[in-house]
């Protein structure tokens, strides 16, 4: 039986999350490396960051941008990541999602992607008709 993890941080999240914080793979220990201590752009971002039900492997909130670095794992549950990247974006969140062997061998590439997503103003909903100017 599946039971839905409420909006509240679950125990069973929060201690999941800190298991990966202590193990992480090598590609989400290299982005690491040029995210964390506001290196990209002056940014703030967090890692594997219980969002709702999901574990974020990198947040910053500041920006509300979530970055994902996916394993070869990901290729067969391409369709919950759609679930949860649409749940992420419908919190308000942009999801950026980079396989590991991107992340490894195309570091630059990816990092700039990262910061021009935060340099970049998030998109917006077009104003009611009544309210353009």
């Amino acid at each position: 039986m599946t039971r839905k993890v409420s909006q509240e941080k679950s125990p069973l999240l929060r201690k999941r999350a800190r298991e990966l914080r202590r193990n992480p793979t090598d590609a989400e220990r290299l982005l690491w490396r040029h995210l964390r201590d506001r290196r990209l752009e002056g940014f703030k971002f967090r890692r594997q960051v219980v969002i709702g039900r999901y574990i974020a492997d990198f947040v910053c909130l500041e920006a509300k941008l979530i970055v994902e670095a996916d394993g070869g794992q990901h290729q067969a549950q391409s369709q919950a990541d759609a679930r949860r990247t649409a749940e992420l974006e419908s919190q308000g969140f942009r999801v950026l999602r980079f396989w590991n062997h991107q992340i490894l061998q195309e570091t630059e590439a990816v990092l700039e992607v990262i910061r021009l997503a935060l340099v970049a103003p998030s998109p917006r909903p077009s104003p009611p008709e009544g309210e353009r100017g």
